[in-house]
């Protein structure tokens, strides 16, 4: 095949890359979630176990970029669930309440005002280590994939 033919092959297909990056961005623009208020007493409550959650919102950024949150309220001396691990990362931030919160092996008791940041499949877990319900707000960001 000669270098011309090669080199218009190549060009062609990035071409053609970059249309469908565009249309990737413009699709994800599109469907981007939109601004909201959320009102923590006016959002419904799904009961699990020892915890009530209140979903605030889910969905993708304009740059396609996976977020959800939600608060919970988690029953003295109760964990939400087993230690574990998963691909999107986390954030904790703590309202009211004392948590005993352990990632990749390191425990520490947080109260409220706190925050903690989960990196992508590092193991961790926490318990409500206080006597009354601790309040929180739990932020994933990213997806699975």
């Amino acid at each position: 095949m000669p270098t011309l033919w090669r080199r218009e092959i190549i060009w062609a297909g990035l071409a053609l890359l970059a249309i469908f990056c565009i249309g990737v961005r413009a699709r994800a623009a599109q469907d981007a979630l939109p601004s909201g208020l959320f009102d923590y007493a006016q959002l419904a409550v799904r009961a699990s176990g020892p915890t009530e959650i209140r979903q605030m919102f889910t969905g993708t950024t304009h740059s396609g970029y996976r977020v959800d949150l939600h608060a919970t309220d988690l029953a003295a001396g109760q964990m939400p669930h087993a230690p574990h691990r998963h691909v999107h990362e986390e954030l904790l931030l703590i309202r009211e309440g004392t948590l005993e919160v352990t990632v990749k092996g390191r425990t520490q008791r947080l109260g409220p005002g706190s925050a903690v940041y989960i990196a992508s499949n590092d193991e961790h877990g926490w318990k409500n280590v206080g006597s009354a319900p601790a309040k929180y707000l739990v932020m994933a960001l990213g997806d699975d994939k």
